[in-house]
């Protein structure tokens, strides 16, 4: 039976010594930077699951805004086939020979049979225009939660940065990062 064996790169090389000489010395600045990395990575979990939620949720809004419009051009398209057969019954009254008072009384149905499918054409549209705006609403709250998970990765690659190079202002930064995501996720939560 064979024994596996691993080749240690540079960079886990590197950190496998920064963190001993840490843990060492009693200094526990490589400590913190992992509690805030595990922090922040928990928190860019879920601003991700939000993001992803939202984007669906606008999505399946537009979708119903599609569905609407197609039902409204539906209507439209019916009332235009009531629109031609009125004027059909119309022009025939003028006929000669032709029982006028029949297709008078057909124009007058098919008028109040346009009025109807008119309504629920502009009814169905109404719809449509509430779910795009409503789609828009939640799109906009996607692009929040996405900024906030940017915001979050770029403080993860800093805590990153900053283990490797132990800079104090690279900490900063990424704590700066950590609290704009917070702030950004904050408003995407609000709905602003």
């Amino acid at each position: 039976m064979s024994e596996e064996f691993e080749v240690p790169s540079p960079h886990e090389h590197h950190l496998e010594h920064v963190t001993e000489h840490a843990h060492g010395s009693g200094d526990n600045f490589a400590g913190k930077i992992a509690v805030m990395t595990a922090i922040m990575a928990t928190v860019g979990a879920m601003f991700s699951y939000q993001a992803g939620s939202t984007e669906s949720e606008a999505a399946m809004n537009k979708n119903n805004a599609a569905i609407k419009k197609t039902e409204a051009s539906n209507q439209w398209n019916y009332y235009q086939a009531k629109s031609s057969r009125q004027n059909l019954a119309e022009l025939a009254t003028h006929i000669p020979g032709v029982d006028a008072a029949h297709y008078s009384a057909e124009a007058q149905r098919y008028k109040g049979e346009k009025e109807i499918v008119q309504k629920k054409a502009q009814e169905l549209e109404a719809e449509a225009s509430a779910w795009d705006e409503k789609s828009e609403q939640v799109l906009h709250q996607h692009h929040r939660w996405a900024q906030a998970m940017t915001a979050i990765q770029i403080a993860i690659s800093l805590a990153a940065i900053t283990l490797l190079t132990r800079k104090e202002w690279l900490k900063k930064m990424a704590y700066g990062a950590g609290a704009i995501s917070v702030m950004l996720g904050t408003l995407a939560w609000l709905h602003i």
